[in-house]
């Protein structure tokens, strides 16, 4: 699904490249759960970047479900990343202005799926997430684990092949770190290839396989137990 050969990235810095990511490769597959763990600085919400292709390295190719990312337009790249990626934050970027069901329904209205139907999935959404009391309420009227259950339902909706989770848990408290990450394990059953930067040691052990970046080097790539 995934195909990430030698991606580096530098910002030069008194004439001379600071790296960021130096010589990545790294292949994932569809249905996989990957957890990318490293201490501040190594890289990691680069590296979702780059792959999310919210960002792009300064060398090396990534290959996207068969396609050669760097080498689309724009509007390509755009219209691949809509249609297959969703994306999850720390900081939930709701837009604090929509209610609930209209946070949730803003990635169908970009891709211009007719009324009735995005009706109805919106529906889906906030049954599978239990959510439907809360559709009418804003962000600011809800708690953080209720925004970032929002955040999920919101980047599900579309029906994504891939998504991209960075520290998703580290606005909430333990037990509904917990719940999102039993979430994320639900999701991904169903299917769906999650990759997910996290601090946590726990978290990460829910993936099916961690990443540990160091210095924007892959430094070791472990099972968990």
């Amino acid at each position: 699904m995934i195909q990430l050969q030698h991606i580096s990235k530098w910002f030069n810095q008194g004439g001379r490249p600071n790296f960021i990511l130096k010589d990545i490769n790294l292949s994932i597959g569809e249905g996989e759960f990957v957890s990318i763990m490293g201490p501040s600085g190594s890289g990691k919400s680069t590296l979702l970047h780059i792959i999310g292709m919210i960002d792009q390295p300064n060398e090396g190719s990534y290959n996207f479900m068969g396609q050669d990312v760097f080498k689309l337009k724009e509007k390509q790249r755009t219209q691949l990343h809509k249609s297959h990626i969703g994306f999850v934050f720390q900081a939930y970027h709701l837009i604090d202005e929509l209610t609930v069901y209209e946070n949730i329904e803003t990635p169908l209205l970009y891709q211009d799926v007719k009324g009735t139907e995005r009706k109805a999935m919106v529906a889906d959404m906030l049954d599978k997430f239990n959510i439907v009391g809360k559709k009418d309420l804003f962000p600011s009227q809800l708690s953080g684990g209720q925004q970032q259950l929002v955040g999920i339902a919101r980047a599900l909706i579309a029906k994504p092949k891939l998504l991209l989770a960075d520290e998703p848990t580290g606005n909430l408290n333990s037990k509904q770190g917990e719940e999102i990450m039993e979430l994320f394990t639900q999701i991904n059953k169903e299917g769906v290839t999650i990759i997910q930067v996290t601090h946590s040691e726990k978290n990460a052990e829910y993936g099916s396989r961690i990443i540990n970046l160091l210095d924007g080097r892959i430094e070791k790539t472990a099972v968990p137990v």
